[in-house]
């Protein structure tokens, strides 16, 4: 099976499923490329950091900035592995990628000819989002020989869009979903091929809660894709009523924290 992931380019979250995958996906030469977007799609980095203060404010916006920078500094950094025999530390999705001898791709083009030309050659079976920023169109996503997926931290249909997590806190949940579906045209649309739930705890915090459903999506889509390979996938069709969040605001911000939950 050949296999290209579609992700991107975010220091802090999308890592930790790449980490997470690589150690229950075995037949790892089955994945042919990583191709990793901008960050929000075609925000320049002064609108991204100004986004990223509103939501954060001023003192958690300062940690994240410090922990930016610590990894991106260690990101340049030629991965070795330590005389004491353990595992070689990896800071970005580049170096984990290095590590196992998965390449990667940056562009953020996905729908144009020129990139549908050049990711062809791979033969892909399997398109797989992950976090990926770009809405595919319909000449991307019937290019893999079996299909085109995505994994979204929601019960789909409802928290459709941005940053689900925080919105499935903000409402109060006592579960937060994990969707894998089928790509269509639009936001987060198409049929269901899996579907789990995670217990959300009292005191979990925003970034605890995303990174524990990271961890958990890579587990899951481990053994969508071994499905695939059986040909054991069924699909059942998003039904029910849904709902569409963007990123939260300022305001958003101020609600959530007055409802007792915090981001970091």
């Amino acid at each position: 099976m050949n296999i290209v992931f579609f992700t991107q380019e975010d220091p802090f979250y999308v890592k930790v499923f790449f980490d997470e995958f690589f150690r229950q996906f075995k037949p790892l030469n089955e994945i042919k490329a990583i191709v990793i977007s901008r960050p929000m799609g075609k925000k320049s980095i002064f609108d991204l950091a100004r986004q990223m203060y509103n939501f954060y404010g001023p003192y958690d916006f300062l940690r994240m900035g410090f922990r930016y920078a610590h990894i991106k500094v260690m990101g340049k950094r030629p991965v070795r592995k330590p005389a004491n025999g353990s595992g070689p530390r990896t800071y970005t999705l580049k170096q984990l990628a290095e590590l196992h001898g998965v390449r990667v791709i940056e562009r953020s083009d996905l729908n144009s000819g020129d990139f549908r030309q050049s990711i062809s050659q791979y033969s892909p079976d399997l398109f797989i989002s992950v976090a990926s920023p770009i809405i595919f169109k319909k000449e991307l996503i019937a290019l893999p020989k079996m299909d085109c997926i995505n994994v979204h931290n929601a019960p789909l249909p409802k928290y459709r869009g941005m940053l689900p997590n925080f919105w499935q806190l903000y409402h109060g949940e006592k579960e937060a979903g994990i969707t894998i579906h089928r790509i269509a045209e639009g936001i987060d649309t198409g049929d269901i091929v899996a579907r789990h739930f995670v217990s959300i705890e009292p005191e979990e915090t925003l970034h605890d809660l995303i990174i524990k459903t990271k961890k958990m999506d890579a587990r899951f889509m481990a053994d969508v894709i071994e499905d695939y390979r059986l040909g054991k996938v069924t699909c059942r069709k998003m039904t029910g009523e849904g709902s569409y969040f963007t990123f939260p605001n300022r305001n958003d911000v101020k609600i959530f924290k007055q409802r007792g939950r915090r981001l970091l």
